[in-house]
């Protein structure tokens, strides 16, 4: 069974990951290397497609492999021309705040909202839906990831 500790250290997990891409941008070799172990512990591309609406994602939207993904969080592929690297920004701080988070036996539902906040201190605020699956090992995936800007009349 998952457990809504286990959601949130998959959370902090995720954040910490994308910071470090961040970080690595100066490097491309090991930020490719690192990015693809972050899709590969965070994401469940190995079981199959991974339902993957990303933020800053509007002409080839839906990222449901790992070569797409690769391209979202670090660009340079020229199948997806609108990636510039949304990981490579760099960001200093991922922030959570779940407004559910919902318990099925070994699948979880998380949706909120996160801040990433920029060098200059700059928050930008994402809204996000997550679905989340315990493997046999006892790892946490995301089976679903969607996330938006909010909505601006």
């Amino acid at each position: 069974m998952i457990n809504k500790t286990e959601i949130e250290k998959a959370q902090n997990s995720w954040g910490n990951g994308i910071i470090t891409i961040g970080k690595l941008k100066d490097n491309p070799k090991e930020s490719r290397i690192f990015t693809m172990n972050f899709i590969n512990k965070h994401y469940d591309f190995a079981f199959g497609d991974v339902l993957f609406k990303p933020t800053k994602a509007s002409e080839k939207q839906f990222r449901n492999n790992n070569k797409s993904a690769l391209s979202y969080f670090i660009g340079s592929d020229n199948d997806f021309a609108e990636d510039k690297g949304f990981a490579l920004n760099p960001w200093v701080m991922v922030e959570f705040k779940n407004e559910s988070i919902n318990i099925y036996d070994n699948i979880a539902t998380a949706m909120g909202n996160y801040f990433f906040t920029d060098p200059s201190g700059e928050k930008i605020k994402v809204e996000f839906s997550f679905v989340y699956k315990k493997n046999k090992e006892g790892e946490i995936k995301i089976v679903l990831h969607h996330s938006s800007i909010p909505f601006k009349a």
